[in-house]
């Protein structure tokens, strides 16, 4: 076994690799960007080499640096995590050709599967079923055009070199075509340097189920079983479980026994998943399911196979790539329960679901279960990389079991300002659709109303309960510093003992006006007595509940379900924040670059129509006009923009 491994990677999975590799007596180095230096992972490794600017391209992606600095601190081998350079088949020559040890499958693996036309070829060779589609040579918009007819409406257009829903575009109209090519292209081109696609039929009601494949250098390939990733968003994978709700044992050995040939058709050595997509529209039938890709590395979502599995993944990739065999035969790996994980992203669903980027000034996670994060209270979340930011992680007796306890923890996460998808994981995990396992790639958009915020009367009271607290306490000390009638907040916050028998109160919660009569509770401190205003924390009791709450510069948040909501008295100011005005200005969410200008100054558009496209954060994001109108301006394809910059001016029509 080496010594020593570098993992070139950021973040959350840089710290996975770190606690197996101590747990095993490794000595740990990490890399990281300008935009990193504070990050956790850099902290938590035994050494930290700095390799270049914040943007991915001249730090994370650049191989060299990576191998300069395993060669300045003598590193034995290098795990790429997942992402970034992990299937990147001429840096793992690079690194053996260095003398290292990769830690992942053959290069000539790599490239069998890397390119999704190739891989199709290869998969039907070796008797795996495919999805009926076209990977051909022939890129021409015309081809394109006449093969996405021949395999009928819809269809899904797919970067050959894709990955995490990037370049991935589903088309419903031959008329809507040329757009949805012209965006996977450039999506494809902007995040893996290839703007080449293939194109497949789009199956109505599908369910995504993959297969964790494990191989060694001594010809041994065994599985793991089998996981479902069908609740995803833009087919971004948002809550993943092992194993697959509804899975019988003849589907399960053919899908495994399927995962199993497209696996030794590569020679394949180290972790990797076979991903299959079903026909979900008559139950999970072993004909009804097809290869789509090989990902050939570590998932985000392995730690439900460790879950389910009792495997630490991690470990027996540093054993193979060390020329170990495989710990384990196929007939002793047994499951164990059900898991399940949400990935928790810096994302705002109240607003389309735009990342969310910004200091970690309150940052609780919940307790008992297994979470896996790149960072803590007090980091920021940076706009040059992906907007996950935890992963939390349950393993219970049943699959109801499983979800209950998901859905609780994700309501107990706190994050603030930074605005988070929790409360949305949690309508997800509660919604009776999903109780009951009846879920395909689709359920996110068809329940999408159901997956809205609601107010509740608890909250409400818990939001006038604070207020009212905090009014208390200021007349208590001869002080209207901080009143709901007026005043400045205060920098003190005590606990009052003694409260009148109602108090008549008027807030703002989220900007939305509320008021009521309410009887402040005493509570008790979950922390150190005696903090500031601006870092105290405690809890607020509405009937039944006990929700969470920070005190604020102007005011208080409160942690109800997952969401953050802000609470300030009626007097406050009420800001607003950036994308499509009530004036017709539409606002970068966020600091991007523009990639295209569907509309020109002068057009006529209707309300919902995009009209400029911005890529941030690796992925694109079209703001659309709030009413019918005329473009008066539009900004520039190619202008780097920053945060609230109006990019467009639409005048409302007469």
């Amino acid at each position: 076994m080496f010594k020593s491994v570098l993992v070139a990677n950021r973040g959350e999975i840089a710290c996975r690799v770190f606690r197996t590799a101590k747990r095993m007596g490794l000595r740990t180095i990490a890399v990281y960007s300008e935009a990193d230096a504070q990050a956790l992972h850099v902290r938590e490794a035994d050494e930290a080499v700095r390799i270049g600017p914040a943007a991915a391209r001249e730090s994370y992606l650049d191989g060299a640096k990576v191998l300069a600095a395993a060669k300045a601190t003598g590193a034995e081998a290098i795990h790429p995590g997942y992402g970034f350079l992990s299937e990147n088949a001429d840096f793992a020559e690079a690194v053996a050709a260095a003398g290292l040890i990769w830690i992942g499958p053959d290069p000539a693996s790599i490239r069998a599967m890397g390119l999704k036309e190739a891989a199709k070829e290869l998969m039907i060779q070796a008797g795996v079923p495919v999805t009926p589609g076209y990977q051909g040579a022939d890129q021409s918009e015309a081809t394109l055009t006449a093969e996405a007819a021949r395999i009928g409406y819809p269809v899904l257009i797919k970067a050959v070199a894709g990955g995490g829903g990037k370049g991935m575009k589903r088309v419903d109209d031959p008329a809507d075509f040329a757009a949805g090519l012209a965006s996977a292209k450039r999506e494809g081109a902007a995040a893996f340097g290839d703007d080449r696609v293939l194109i497949e039929r789009y199956i109505t009601r599908p369910r995504h189920i993959e297969v964790q494949v494990f191989g060694d250098r001594h010809g041994d390939v065994v599985h793991l079983y089998e996981r479902e990733c069908s609740l995803q968003r833009r087919h971004q994978k948002v809550i993943e479980e092992a194993p697959a709700p509804g899975m019988s044992e003849a589907v399960r050995a053919a899908v495994t026994g399927a995962a199993i040939k497209a696996a030794k058709a590569v020679n394949y050595v180290g972790a990797g998943t076979i991903e299959f997509i079903a026909d979900a529209s008559d139950g999970l039938k072993a004909d009804g399911i097809w290869f789509m890709e090989m990902n050939t590395r570590l998932q985000v979502e392995h730690p439900v196979t460790e879950s389910v599995t009792g495997v630490d993944l991690v470990e027996w990739q540093f054993r193979v790539a060390a020329g170990e065999p495989l710990p384990l035969k196929q007939d002793q790996i047994k499951l164990n329960g059900w898991a399940m994980e949400a990935r928790l992203y810096a994302e705002d669903p109240a607003n389309g679901f735009l990342p969310s980027i910004g200091r970690l000034e309150h940052f609780v996670m919940p307790d008992g279960i297994r979470v896996d994060t790149g960072v803590e209270q007090g980091g920021e979340v940076s706009q040059f990389y992906d907007p996950m930011i935890a992963k939390l992680i349950v393993h219970e007796d049943t699959r109801e079991a499983a979800a209950a306890r998901l859905a609780e923890a994700a309501g107990e996460v706190e994050v603030w300002p930074v605005k988070t998808n929790a409360g949305f994981l949690k309508r997800c995990l509660d919604h009776p659709r999903f109780v009951t396992g009846d879920v395909d790639t689709g359920f996110i958009a068809a329940e999408e109303a159901a997956l809205q915020p609601v107010e509740t009367a608890e909250a409400t009271l818990a939001a006038l309960t604070l207020i009212a607290e905090a009014a208390s306490d200021g007349e208590a000390a001869g002080s209207d510093r901080f009143s709901p009638w007026g005043g400045q907040p205060g920098l003190s916050y005590g606990v009052r003992l003694n409260a009148p028998a109602q108090t008549m109160v008027w807030a703002h919660v989220d900007g939305r006006g509320v008021s009521g009569a309410v009887t402040p509770v005493e509570a008790g401190w979950r922390g150190a007595e005696g903090r500031t205003a601006q870092i105290g924390f405690d809890q607020v009791q509405a009937g039944e509940a006990l929700f969470g709450y920070q005190v604020i510069d102007d005011g208080f948040v409160l942690f109800v379900d997952g969401e953050a909501r802000r609470v300030t008295p009626h007097r406050a100011a009420v800001g607003s924040g950036a994308g499509a005005g009530s004036d017709g200005a539409l606002r970068a969410p966020m600091p991007g670059k523009i990639v295209a200008v569907p509309a020109k100054a002068g057009d006529v558009v209707a309300k919902g129509q995009p009209v400029v496209v911005l890529e941030a954060m690796m992925m694109e994001h079209a703001l659309t006009t709030p009413f019918d109108g005329v473009v008066e301006h539009v900004a520039a394809v190619g202008d780097q923009v920053v945060e609230a910059a109006v990019l467009a001016v639409v005048k409302a029509a007469d």
